[in-house]
């Protein structure tokens, strides 16, 4: 492993570069994935002689777009990389050797790649080669860019993202069940500009049941269509539900018990063209570790969960919600039996309640949201 020299934090210029680098990273967002998202820019004379980010799976990495716009001015210049530099083959050639043939004279990275082949050997080939290479500058910033390449990678699971609207007392619906709508329409499509960069979308039936809703990105540009994913013990799913009706547009998974899966519903829905997966029951619900596994088997990266109380819950207690994100509308519900969005997890102490390690307040509207990163 290379030892890992951290760049100077009081660098103005590095500072700003990487910032830029990490700007850019953002805009292939929805379509690299399952890769990362990475940026680099190159600078000589304190000039940006080439940019460039990863825009789509399959494609040139940000270095080697970077290096063809700097054409010869990459010759002594220094690369800001949000990521190390890929050293093996894979889809497009090693970004090390391209950077070493171009004559790049320093290489600043955000954050070490997680990938267990490059893992650190990306920025050890550039020293070996005589490259000032480092890594540090911008690390948080470089870590939450990459953090679905990582779960993903690491842990063979997407990263797991519960959303919810609720009332400023914390209620997500009345006591009637009512929850259209708590927040206002620029949360809403907010909401809908998330689902079109996530890999799934999860809800639990009673929402089916009770909304009938699509779970699509609608009016947004949309860069991935999500896999909509319904938790369904006893197969209450209607055959003309809209998610049923829309499969054709938006694949759908149904995740239920072993006795469901066998039955002559479950056989209705895999003709109609759903998925039926087979899920253990613990406690009397479905265990959700497997189905993030088996996204993960299909490389699904993000997964947002819409659901309910209980879903919500679930993941909870999991331990599997990476980012939450939370739109609080300003209204009082009230006591009594208007639904929290954690009213099954039964935490008594203090010490137990959840503590994010990053919290950020925006506005939205007139809602208020609140991202919570807790991985």
């Amino acid at each position: 492993m290379v030892r890992r020299k951290l760049v100077r934090a009081d660098d103005p210029p590095d500072r700003r570069f990487m910032r830029l680098a990490l700007r850019l990273a953002r805009r292939g967002e929805g379509r690299v994935e399952p890769n990362p998202m990475v940026g680099c820019v190159l600078v000589q004379g304190g000039e940006v002689v080439g940019r460039g980010w990863h825009r789509r799976f399959g494609g040139p990495h940000a270095e080697v777009l970077a290096l063809r716009q700097a054409g010869a001015k990459a010759r002594g210049a220094t690369a800001y990389v949000t990521l190390e530099p890929c050293n093996y083959f894979g889809k497009t050639p090693p970004c090390t050797e391209a950077l070493i043939r171009a004559g790049v004279r320093r290489v600043v990275c955000a954050a070490i790649d997680p990938n267990p082949r490059v893992s650190g050997r990306g920025l050890k080939r550039l020293i070996e080669a005589g490259i000032d290479a480092s890594v540090g500058l911008g690390a948080d910033e470089g870590a939450e860019l990459i953090a679905p390449f990582r779960t993903l990678t690491l842990m063979h699971r997407p990263y797991v993202i519960a959303k919810w609207a609720q009332s400023l007392d914390g209620k997500i619906a009345s006591a009637s069940g009512e929850s259209k709508w708590l927040s206002g329409e620029a949360s809403r499509r907010q909401v809908h500009e998330l689902r079109a960069r996530v890999d799934a979308i999860l809800v639990g039936i009673g929402t089916v049941l009770r909304d009938d809703p699509l779970l699509t990105a609608r009016d947004v540009a949309v860069r991935r269509i999500a896999r909509r994913i319904v938790l369904d013990s006893r197969l209450r799913i209607p055959l003309r539900s809209r998610l049923v009706s829309s499969i054709a547009a938006a694949p759908l998974l149904v995740a239920t018990s072993r006795a469901s899966a066998a039955g002559a519903k479950a056989a209705k829905l895999r003709r109609l063209g759903a998925d039926v997966l087979t899920l253990p029951e613990r406690s009397g619900r479905l265990h959700l570790r497997p189905l993030l596994r088996h996204l993960g088997s299909l490389s699904a990266t993000r997964l947002l969960v819409e659901g309910g109380s209980a879903v919500l819950s679930s993941f909870f207690a999991g331990g599997w919600v990476d980012e939450a994100c939370v739109y609080v509308a300003p209204m009082l519900m009230g006591q009594g039996a208007a639904p929290g969005p954690l009213d099954a997890r039964r935490e008594t102490r203090l010490k137990s309640a959840l503590r994010p390690r990053r919290v950020e307040w925006g506005v939205c509207g007139e809602d208020r949201v609140c991202r919570m990163r807790l991985a």
